[in-house]
This record gives C-alpha cells, structure tokens and sequence, in this order.
C-alpha cells in the first residue's frame, strides 16, 4: 500500500470523491510495448518535450486528498506553462476507484497515458503479465532515474516480465512519495495523561492502558475497508518478526511460513487489545477516513497509520500531532517499520504518447518536484533530507523516514504477497478481530494463500 497505502502497501486507500474527467487519449491503435525488452529497443527515446508536437496526455492518479491534490495542481500547472503543446487531461480518482476502474481501462482499446498503479501483485503484477504496462528501462537510462532512486526505492516498481516475481527485472513505474508507517499521537491528550512519547514498545503499551483508565480512546481504528487492520497486524508483527522473513513473506517467495511462535504471538497480541477495549467501539464497521478524521477532531490519544496523512492530520490538529516510528523492545533497537513508496506512475502500453508521457513522469519526480511536494506536506521519496521543514510533525515525519530507510529498516506491505492476499488477508483480519477466528486459524489461512501462490510461482 500506499494508500498507499497504500498501499497499502501497499502502500492508501482512499475513499473521498473526486472529479471524474471524460475522455480517453486518441490513438487506440498503437502496439503494447514488448515485455521482454524496454519499450525503445527499436527506437531512440526523446526526452525533449517541447519537440514532441501537440499532444494530449491523459493522467489517471488518485492524488485526491488536501496535500496530494496540493502538489499534483502545482506540479501539473508548472508542467503545462513549460510545455504548452502537451495538453494534460486528468482524471483524478480515490483509491479504492481507481482499482476498481483501472483493470477495465487497461483492457480497452484508448487507456489513459498515464496511471498509478498500486505495487502489488493483484494490480502491477497483473498488469504486467497481461502486457498492459510499458517497461521503462530505457526512459531510466535516458533520464538517470537510477541515480535519482536509490535501487532499495525502485525495488517496488520492478517486475519480471512475466509478472511473476516482484522486487527485481524491468522498471515499471516511479513513485513521488515515501511512506512508513508509524504511530500519530496527540501531544496534547498524552501531556494531560502525564505522559511522554513512547520509546519502547512496553512503554507504548502501557500508554494504551492508561489512556482506557482514564477513558480516553487509546488507539483509533477504521476497518470496514479491511485493508487497514493489515497495516497495525504490520506493526505488532514486526516488533517480534525478523524483518527478513516480513519480506520473504511479503514478496511471496519461497522460504518463510506464517505458522510460527513470533507470528502467533503477534496475533495474541492484537486480539489483546480487542479484549482490552484499546480500540474505538465498532472499529470493525468504521470506514478508515471516518477514523482518521475522528482522531483529527481529538477523538483518541494514538492513531497507527501511513505517513500519507500527515498534511490533513496536522491540518487538524496543529502542534498538537505528533509522529514516532513503532518503537522497539529497548530505546536503541534497530528501527523496523512497514513501508516503501506511494504508488508509482506508469506508462501504459497502448499509450500512443510515451515519450510525452515518460517526460511527464520525469518532471513530477524531478528535485524540483520533490521540494513541491515537501511544500505542500507530503514525504517526498528522493532528496528527502535536503528538504527544510519546520519543527513538528513533519519534522517528526521526515526524520524518521530518514531514519528507517537509511538503517533498511522498511519491510514490505503485506498484501503484496500474492495476488489475492490483501482480500485474504483483510478478511482474515477482520474475522480474528471479531474474536470469529483463532490466531492460529487466522495464520492457517493465510499460509494456505502463500504456500499455495509460492509453490507455484517457481
């Protein structure tokens, strides 16, 4: 998610309204780009916008929220002012809208230009394998991507050309923003519980116990979407799982299970704080932006969620919102925490406009487009400590993305798994917090979705 979210990841989902633009791009007769090889093997790329004549490029993102529609405005209205002859139509989406749309889109005849396309496997990889995404090697080469992008950060737009493993082969995608997942808290709930920021994860705890004393809501919750209990399932697994077999499991590959002592004490754990009463009553039926804007308006001491949030949190809450990473077992332990990359923007294979669209890419990625993007409160994924920000939340916000990437201490979303784990896993999670499944038929279920994917996967 991204949205993410992520994301997830997976990233974010989204769930707000957003225009929707008509029109597709002209041209539906162009060839899908080869799978084996980079979409210019036979012809030279050019990277010169202004040459390529008039052009309609047409944008699917699903920037839709106060800071992602912020930058995405900014950006696309400096693209369009340095290259008039490149009319850009954007349709901008919610998350959970663009999934839904974009499958039937990419099968059609006239799919956008350009589209975000969530990492995993159900949607990237599935494209890829359908041959409906441009690899985009060669634009890389051409635009020094690779010297932009750490490999650690391009990793999550990388597939084999079958589609079948995720992490490494041809570059399908480049994301504009970073993303962990860590713990929102209210300062100023937490200064009145006479208490400090949690810096290990016993202290987090008892931090929950005390704000439920006190009648506080300790941790909110939204999870009628299900995706987002997979994100706080992430964050208790990972302070007790070793990061490499969070990956190995999250990349579908062979050699890890989800039938351990580490895993089942993760889900003890989150059933706990159901029968502790540390979530808000019905978190099961609340939608997640219902969450997370209930915490803006001071309902609940803590919030475990993406950092895709943090322009609209702190539109909301002010000083008073605050960001940590999940803390460790001691005050010095190794940062892990759940994360990677906002969706990537894609090239489509029908696209008749590549170059066009692959500069476009290029220019909302730029360094430029990174200090926008810090502008307007999101985490951008390049250059992001030679960004000035304020003391605060966003501060809080950068430092520990500086933080976790820079000890590679991000593990994967772990619906990237295979194609169907976010609904297994969703639906899983809902039932174990329902008290409808035991830890160790929730952890059933999903090695039976994993050993069955990985075993066939090759």
């Amino acid at each position: 998610m991204t949205p993410q979210t992520r994301r997830t990841s997976t990233l974010a989902a989204l769930s707000m309204g957003a225009a929707l633009l008509a029109g597709c791009a002209p041209g539906s007769s162009a060839p899908p780009a080869s799978t084996t090889a980079p979409a210019s093997a036979a012809a030279p790329v050019r990277t010169d916008p202004a040459a390529l004549g008039d052009v309609t490029l047409t944008v699917w993102d699903q920037e839709v929220r106060g800071g992602q529609a912020a930058q995405m405005k900014k950006l696309n209205d400096a693209f369009q002012a340095k290259y008039p002859n490149i009319k850009l139509n954007r349709v901008s989406r919610s998350f959970d809208d663009l999934n839904t749309t974009l499958r039937l889109a990419l099968s059609g005849n006239e799919p956008p230009d350009v589209v975000e396309a969530n990492n995993g496997r159900s949607s990237m990889g599935a494209f890829v394998k359908a041959s409906q995404l441009r690899p985009m090697d060669a634009y890389a080469e051409a635009y020094g991507w690779a010297k932009r992008y750490p490999d650690s950060v391009l990793k999550y737009s990388r597939y084999s050309a079958d589609g079948k493993l995720f992490g490494e082969g041809n570059l399908y995608g480049l994301p504009q923003v970073g993303e962990v997942v860590g713990v929102f808290y209210n300062a100023a709930k937490l200064t009145k519980l006479g208490l400090r920021p949690p810096k290990t994860w016993a202290e987090f705890e008892a931090a929950l116990a005390k704000a439920k004393t006190a009648g506080e809501v300790p941790l909110q919750l939204g999870n009628l979407d299900k995706w987002p209990a997979i994100h706080v399932f992430g964050t208790v697994q990972s302070r007790g799982v070793p990061a490499e077999q969070i990956a190995t499991l999250a990349f579908g590959r062979k050699g890890a299970s989800w039938n351990t002592p580490e895993n089942v004490k993760a889900a003890e754990q989150l059933v706990g704080w159901v029968d502790q009463g540390y979530f808000n009553k019905g978190f099961n039926g609340q939608g997640y932006d219902a969450a997370w804007q209930a915490f803006g308006k001071g309902e609940g001491v803590f919030l475990i969620g993406g950092t895709w949030l943090l322009a609209d949190l702190q539109k909301a809450l002010g000083a008073d919102l605050r960001f940590v990473l999940p803390p460790g077992a001691t005050p010095d332990a190794p940062p892990v925490a759940t994360g990677g990359t906002g969706l990537p923007f894609a090239i489509t294979a029908k696209s008749p406009n590549p170059d066009a669209a692959a500069a476009y890419i290029d220019f909302i990625t730029n360094a430029d487009a990174m200090k926008v993007l810090a502008d307007t409160g999101n985490l951008p994924v390049a250059d992001t400590a030679a960004q000035s920000v304020p003391a605060g939340p966003q501060q809080d916000v950068f430092t520990a993305f500086g933080t976790v990437s820079g000890k590679d201490g991000l593990v994967p979303y772990l619906d990237y798994a295979t194609p169907t784990f976010a609904d297994t896993l969703g639906a899983a999670l809902q039932d174990l917090l329902a008290k409808k499944a035991t830890p160790q038929e929730f952890l059933g279920t999903l090695e039976k979705d994993y050993k069955t994917f990985a075993e066939s996967n090759g």
